[in-house]
């Protein structure tokens, strides 16, 4: 801080008139834009890059460029996770020394002294990651410069300044995530698709949505609702696969092998998987309903989603495609889903003998058990099992079951 109060005389000569920084000044630029599809780079960030520029000292020139093509509410980490092939098909006619992750963590090593960026938000929209990077980057002695803040004035008030922009950009960001997920939820509820079609299905263009006028950045895609695919096969391996698990609590595993042992049946590219089937089994667009928002897929983890709560899902209100399975079916093969994995070891084949009974009318109840041992009332038959019962034991109780009704 500098004061209009200084001493009486000429002081400059005595040693500790002022504190200078032994450091040559070292000025780098920092910028985003947000898609290359809906904005241009080549003209965006030549843009900051001006406005940027009057902040710096008479000749001085940015040291390195350190720009983004990325969402402004992703953290650091996330940030120019895109090929080079990617930044050179842009053609930006500023260079590229790497992103905000990468100034962050090379930014003491390069000597750098200042950032300078046209405003906060092109840092980041959220303004907890925009703090953070200043901190870290004044915690190393480096000034962060934001070229629409004012000169001169008080700290408090540049400060202030600052502060109000970065609210400003984060109070913009929740408008836009509301908004979209406004658009996405509308999207849901008419019946188009989102992401790739399940198995049974494929998309196809809605004729009777509305057609959009040209936007701004160029047609919008059309709208696509699902419908059965070309092959029957695939509702009938779909219908089969959750039938086993609602009916017969078979795992993954069994069902795979069920379906992998009937290639003309149950047909698939690249073969059955645990992870396929226990995809589709949880997938409730089979019910003939548009479902939108399983997923969260901006985790903080690159590649990870993590599941919504069923309540957070949106439902159409009516079925918008032919239903592989009821919501009812659907439901209850959930239940089986959650039983299976909470079971014990013994709980797993007593829980198939259950299903097995259930779908012939009969209940089955404990009549004693011991260490080794338990009796079980089946109908009107008494039936000793070992504790816990073998996988091999359980395809024989149930075809006694069946042979005797």
């Amino acid at each position: 801080m500098t004061t209009p109060f200084g001493p009486p005389i000429d002081l400059t000569g005595l040693p500790h008139f002022s504190h200078v920084d032994a450091r040559p000044r070292r000025p780098v630029f920092v910028g985003r834009v947000s898609t290359k599809d809906q904005q241009t780079p080549a003209t965006s960030i030549p843009r900051q890059v001006t406005l940027a520029s009057q902040r710096l000292e008479k000749g001085e020139e940015f040291a390195a460029y350190f720009w983004d093509v990325e969402s402004g509410m992703l953290p650091p980490e996330l940030r120019g996770l895109g090929s080079q092939e990617m930044y050179d098909r842009l053609a930006v006619p500023i260079r590229r020394d790497g992103g905000l992750q990468d100034l962050v963590d090379r930014a003491e090593q390069l000597g750098v002294t200042h950032v300078l960026a046209e405003r906060s938000d092109r840092v980041a929209r959220a303004m907890l990651t925009s703090l953070t990077v200043e901190h870290e980057l004044e915690r190393i002695g480096i000034e962060v410069v934001y070229a629409n803040e004012p000169v001169g004035g008080t700290e408090s008030g540049r400060l202030r300044t600052r502060r109000y922009s970065q609210v400003d950009a984060e109070v913009y960001r929740w408008v836009l995530m509301e908004n979209s997920m406004g658009g996405q939820v509308q999207h849901a509820i008419s019946g188009w698709n989102h992401g790739y079609p399940p198995y049974p299905y494929t998309a196809v263009v809605d004729e009777n949505a509305p057609v959009p006028e040209k936007a701004r950045f160029g047609t919008e895609r059309p709208k696509r609702k699902l419908a059965p695919h070309p092959d029957p096969r695939r509702f009938d391996a779909a219908r089969e696969l959750c039938r086993l698990r609602r009916e017969e609590y078979l795992k993954a595993p069994d069902i795979v092998a069920i379906l992998a042992a009937a290639p003309d049946l149950y047909p698939i590219e690249g073969g059955w998987t645990q992870n396929r089937v226990e995809g589709l089994i949880a997938n409730p667009k089979l019910t003939g309903h548009q479902v939108y928002n399983r997923k969260a897929s901006r985790t903080g983890r690159a590649g990870y989603s993590r599941l919504n709560p069923i309540s957070s899902w949106v439902w159409s209100p009516q079925i918008t495609h032919e239903p592989v399975v009821s919501v009812e079916e659907w439901r209850d093969a959930q239940e089986a889903t959650a039983a299976l994995r909470t079971a014990t070891q013994s709980g797993g084949p007593l829980l198939r003998i259950r299903a097995a009974a259930r779908r012939l009318g009969l209940t089955v109840t404990v009549i004693t058990s011991s260490r080794t041992h338990t009796l079980y009332q089946v109908g009107n038959r008494k039936v000793a099992l070992p504790t816990p019962i073998p996988n091999a034991l359980v395809q024989q109780v149930i075809h006694d079951m069946e042979t005797s009704t």
